[in-house]
């Protein structure tokens, strides 16, 4: 029996939770602030008073939901994670949407290209914070929600444990290729993206196409 892979806790909390419309939206702020200060200046000059500034918040206002910038950073990726899953099962669900493991693979990387080239700090912040120590717990948790979104449309079951391995694998060597892709090309160079796909056609079909049309 495989081991399953086992996923590092999630990012801790927030230090409180907003409850009106108005924190709501001071928490919006905030965040989009320190997306945009990350694309102007990158992780290492990202500080909490900037962020208070560029969102017209007071510092106290960041700090009662953040007790650093690395926590705020973490918020950040957790609701690029979040965007990412509804664009996908946007795409999944609408009308005109093609069925098949084929297609669903082309929206799961498609729609990570569309956020690395027009979302704000996504660049630095994907789904997890580049500051050490790193961990790439962020892709256990991708892979685990890429299935959970696949599942019904594709006939899936996400409690298989194989499956779970399987996302993973597929989800770390996209990360690579992605990342290889960025490397040479600020858009995604063309030609990695498409072996990208390639690859995760060949890895995945075997597994996919005995379990879904």
């Amino acid at each position: 029996m495989q081991p399953t892979p086992q996923s590092p806790p999630p990012p801790a909390a927030l230090r409180h939770a907003p409850v009106q419309q108005r924190s709501a939206q001071r928490l919006a702020r905030i965040l989009d602030a320190c997306a945009e200060l990350l694309e102007e200046t990158g992780y290492e000059d990202l500080s909490t008073r900037a962020v208070a500034c560029r969102a017209d918040v007071p510092i106290g206002s960041v700090y009662r939901f953040f007790p650093n910038k690395r926590a705020m950073a973490e918020a950040l990726a957790r609701r690029n994670l979040d965007a990412y899953a509804d664009r996908i099962t946007a795409r999944l669900t609408a009308p005109d949407a093609v069925a098949g493991w084929r297609a669903a693979m082309d929206v799961v990387v498609d729609e990570y290209l569309a956020m690395k080239r027009t979302v704000p700090g996504f660049a630095l912040v994907e789904f997890t914070v580049p500051a050490p120590p790193a961990s790439r717990g962020a892709n256990h948790e991708l892979a685990d929600r890429l299935l959970a979104l696949l599942a019904a449309p594709l006939g899936l079951d996400p409690a298989d444990e194989r499956l779970r391995t399987v996302f993973l694998v597929a989800v770390e060597a996209a990360d690579a290729l992605l990342q290889l892709a960025f490397r040479i090309d600020a858009a995604g160079d063309p030609a990695i993206v498409t072996e990208c796909k390639a690859v995760l056609g060949a890895y995945l079909g075997p597994t996919l196409s005995s379990a879904a049309p």
